[in-house]
C-alpha cells in the first residue's frame, strides 16, 4: 500500500509539473515500455518468492526469441520455430535449476554464469547479425507487440494476460503453493512431504519461459531483437521492480499485485526522468540508490532469523 501511494503521488506530481507527461502519446509510450519490464518482473517474482534470484533472465529474453526469429526467417514454420525457442528456454531453466537445487551452487553465481554463457553463445556466431529482424513469416503472431485494442496496446494486454496466468498459478494451484512453502521454509516444506528440489527447478523453468515470452513481445513491438540487450541494465530494473513492489527477498511472500505496482512505479520514474532530460548515467545512479534503499528496507521489514540464514543466502 505504501508503494501504491508513492506511485500515485509521483504520478500526480509529474502530471502537474512536467509538461508533456500527462498526454495520450506519452502515456501510451509509458505503457508500452513497462509491459515488457512487467512481464520479466512476473518471472523474477516466481523465483524470488521461492527464495532465489535469476540474473539470466535477459539472456532468456534475447537468445530464445532471436532463435525463433532466425528459424522463421529460414522458412522452418511458426510452430517449429516457437517449439525450438521454447525448448531452449526450458533448457536454460533446467540448467539453472539443476545447478542450484542439486549441485547446490548459490543462485546468484549460477544464473550469472548461465546468463553470460547463453548470451555469449548468441553473440559468438549463432546469429548472423547482432540485431535479428522480425521476419515476414511471423506476421501471424506480430499482434502480440503491435497494434492496440480499444486504444490499449497489445503488449500491455500481453502483460495483463501473463499476470493473470501467473497469479492463478501461484495462488490457485498446488505447485504454486509448494513454491510459496519452499521459499518460506524449505525444511518445513520437506518435512511436509514437498519435493523441494524439483520445485526449485520448476521455478527457474517458469522464469526462463516467461523471459522468452517477454522477448517475443519486445521483438514484435520493435520489429527485431537486439541480442546486445544483455549488456544493458535491464536485469537491475527487473530486480528493482520486484523488490520495490514489496516481494521480500527472504522468500515466501508477495505476488502478482506487487509486480504490477512496482512496474508502474519504476516506469513512471524512468519516464519522468527521460522527459526531464536526465542523462542515462544519472538515471542509473538514481535507480541504484533506490534499489539500495529498497534492499535496506526489505532487510528490516523481512529480517532473516537464524533458521532462515541456515538455508543459505541468494
Amino acid at each position: 500500500m505504501i508503494v501504491l501511494l508513492l506511485f500515485a503521488v509521483i504520478f500526480l506530481a509529474f502530471s502537474i509539473l512536467l509538461k508533456g507527461f500527462f498526454t495520450f502519446g506519452n502515456l501510451l509510450t509509458l505503457m508500452r515500455t513497462v509491459s515488457v519490464l512487467g512481464i520479466l518482473g512476473l518471472g523474477m517474482a516466481v523465483v524470488v518468492i521461492g527464495r532465489g534470484i535469476d540474473l539470466s533472465m535477459i539472456a532468456s529474453l534475447a537468445v530464445p526469441s532471436a532463435v525463433v526469429l532466425m528459424l522463421a526467417s529460414k522458412d522452418y514454420g511458426i510452430a517449429t520455430s516457437l517449439l525450438c525457442g521454447l525448448t531452449l528456454a526450458v533448457a536454460i531453466g533446467v540448467l539453472n535449476g539443476f545447478l542450484i537445487a542439486y549441485a547446490e551452487i548459490p543462485s546468484l553465481f549460477t544464473t550469472l554464469a548461465v546468463g553470460i554463457g547463453v548470451a555469449g553463445i548468441g553473440q559468438s556466431g549463432l546469429f548472423e547479425y547482432e540485431i535479428v529482424p522480425w521476419p515476414a513469416q511471423l506476421a501471424a503472431i506480430s499482434w502480440i507487440g503491435q497494434g492496440s485494442l480499444f486504444g490499449v496496446p497489445y503488449s500491455v494486454l500481453a502483460f495483463i494476460v501473463a499476470a493473470i496466468i501467473v497469479g492463478i498459478f501461484m495462488r490457485r494451484t498446488r505447485l504454486g503453493a509448494f513454491i510459496y512453502a519452499s521459499g518460506d521454509n524449505p525444511n518445513a516444506a520437506r518435512i511436509a512431504g514437498i519435493s523441494v528440489r524439483p520445485i526449485l527447478v520448476l521455478q527457474y523453468i517458469i522464469a526462463s519461459v516467461v523471459g522468452m515470452f517477454a522477448g517475443l513481445v519486445l521483438s514484435a513491438s520493435s520489429a527485431g531483437m537486439d541480442t546486445r540487450i544483455f549488456n544493458l541494465t535491464w536485469i537491475y530494473d527487473v530486480i528493482l521492480v520486484v523488490v520495490l513492489g514489496g516481494i521480500g527477498l527472504s522468500g515466501g511472500r508477495g505476488g502478482v499485485l506487487n509486480v504490477v505496482i512496482g512496474t508502474l512505479l519504476i516506469g513512471t520514474i524512468v519516464n519522468g526522468m527521460t522527459i526531464m532530460n536526465v542523462s542515462f548515467e544519472m538515471q542509473n545512479l538514481i535507480k541504484g540508490m533506490v534499489l539500495l534503499a529498497a534492499l535496506s528496507i526489505d532487510s528490516i521489514v523481512n529480517p532473516r532469523n537464524e533458521e532462515t540464514a541456515q538455508q543459505g543466502d541468494i
